[in-house]
């Protein structure tokens, strides 16, 4: 009888399976590892301290509570929406006036039937411009942004923008990629020029998916402005160190409250822009 071949599904579960009893493996062999250390009374201890703090038992004036407090926040808040309202509009700029050259099928004129030498030059150069921006974290980007420009949103923005801009580069790049051509060939074989083509074939094909990208990477450059935000960027990040710097347990509270609204209107615009796009 023959046997079974594995498929690709299976073949994928036993590996992770493996992966994951490997790793715990070494973690707890190999590292002489114990998961009853995190459980210690200290630890604990200091838990329900972190915890209470949060929450304000016993504290006299939370800062959630706080009219000032929340005047404040709603500031930083509002500073913070400015900063990747920014990052994702350098970003998403700078993406459209490099993404038809980072193409490959617009490089080897499979897709526009016009092929020319320059094209793999200008091609190469900014796939590597995307792989140098997206191989750099933006915390790496901010602490030399800083350098140069002086503390707050600015710098924050362009060192997200940066990230940024090769990873939607490269997801934008890809989805003309993987554009069906008959469209573009038709018009190309009825006498439209490069940009017509661009235009009026391939455009309004990937731009519900381009929209899709570029919303889904503003939701995370504004989760993002907190880390930024650690060297000096501006926003609720910088507030937020400094609380963690004085205890401010319940200030902390008060900022995560103001990024869970920022996600809340971040998925409210991102639905509403994919249904009018619909």
């Amino acid at each position: 009888m023959r046997k079974p071949k594995l498929d690709f599904i299976n073949f994928s579960v036993i590996l992770s399976l493996l992966i994951i009893a490997g790793s715990w493996f070494y973690i707890i062999v190999g590292q002489n590892a114990s998961l009853t250390a995190l459980f210690t009374g200290k630890n604990l201890e200091y838990a329900a301290k972190f915890f209470k703090g949060l929450f304000g038992v016993g504290v006299e004036d939370p800062a959630f509570t706080n009219r000032d407090s929340w005047s404040s926040a709603l500031s930083l808040t509002l500073d913070t929406l400015q900063m990747s309202i920014m990052a994702i509009g350098f970003a998403t700029v700078t993406m459209f006036l490099t993404v038809i050259p980072a193409t490959r099928t617009v490089a080897n004129g499979s897709l526009t039937l016009s092929k020319k030498r320059y094209s793999w030059i200008s091609y190469g150069l900014i796939r590597v411009s995307y792989v140098f921006s997206r191989a750099i974290p933006e915390l790496v980007w901010a602490m030399v942004i800083i350098f140069i420009f002086k503390p707050g949103i600015l710098p924050g923005a362009i060192a997200l923008a940066l990230h940024n801009f090769g990873i939607l580069g490269k997801l934008c790049a890809e989805v003309i990629e993987d554009l069906d051509k008959r469209p573009a060939r038709n018009l190309a074989s009825s006498g439209a020029s490069k940009w017509q083509i661009l235009m009026y074939a391939v455009l309004p094909a990937v731009m519900p998916q381009y929209l899709t990208y570029i919303l889904y990477r503003w939701e995370v450059i504004m989760r993002t402005t907190i880390v930024v935000g650690f060297v000096g960027a501006g926003g609720l990040g910088q507030q937020f160190k400094m609380s963690m710097s004085f205890f401010h347990y319940t200030d902390i509270t008060l900022l995560l409250i103001c990024y869970i609204v920022l996600v809340f209107i971040a998925d409210y615009v991102s639905e509403k822009s994919r249904n009018f796009v619909k």
